[in-house]
């Protein structure tokens, strides 16, 4: 398995995980699937900002993908924060994919001088979550209700991980 750097002929793969859980889970709290369009935009947004896309790639078929993003992006107190995606392809989940994904954001993150990782995840996906706490991610919130999907209401949980060691110094 290779990770890498995605470029816009990945976008279609990319854009089939995502609309994959869209439909079928609630690791994503959208209701209706994205378009090419929209996952282009998300793209270049990411790219603007420098922001890495990483797609893991087997056998020349992109299976999963990461990224990151501004967190409360509009307020300057939170710009050594970042909110992180990583989703994987049904058939292949629970081989070390999202691992992978993941762990090769953080050096992208503290070459940005970035602190805090943050992932949002559907309370009821116990598997993520453990997921997370295997890679030094904890629960820091839990926020009841805030989302609604397949006719109900869902709780979300935020967990966080501190890339450079709790209270790193950063000159402002």
């Amino acid at each position: 398995m290779l990770v890498r750097p995605a470029n816009v002929d990945d976008l279609e793969s990319i854009l089939a995980i995502y609309n994959e859980l869209v439909a079928t889970s609630t690791a994503v709290y959208a209701t209706e699937p994205a378009t090419l369009a929209e996952r282009r935009a998300w793209f270049e947004a990411r790219r603007e900002r420098g922001f890495p896309v990483l797609v893991a790639e087997r056998e020349g078929e992109v299976v999963g993908f990461s990224s990151f993003g501004d967190w409360r992006g509009i307020w300057a107190g939170y710009r050594y924060t970042v909110e992180h995606t990583v989703h994987v392809r049904a058939d292949v989940r629970g081989g070390g994919i999202g691992r992978a994904l993941v762990e090769a954001l953080v050096p992208a993150a503290l070459a940005l001088r970035k602190h805090v990782m943050l992932g949002g995840i559907d309370a009821a996906n116990l598997d993520s979550i453990r997921f997370h706490e295997r890679l030094g991610f904890e629960r820091v919130a839990h926020f009841r209700e805030v989302g609604r999907k397949f006719g109900r209401w869902l709780d979300l949980v935020f967990m966080q991980r501190c890339l450079d060691g709790p209270g790193a110094a950063r000159p402002d």
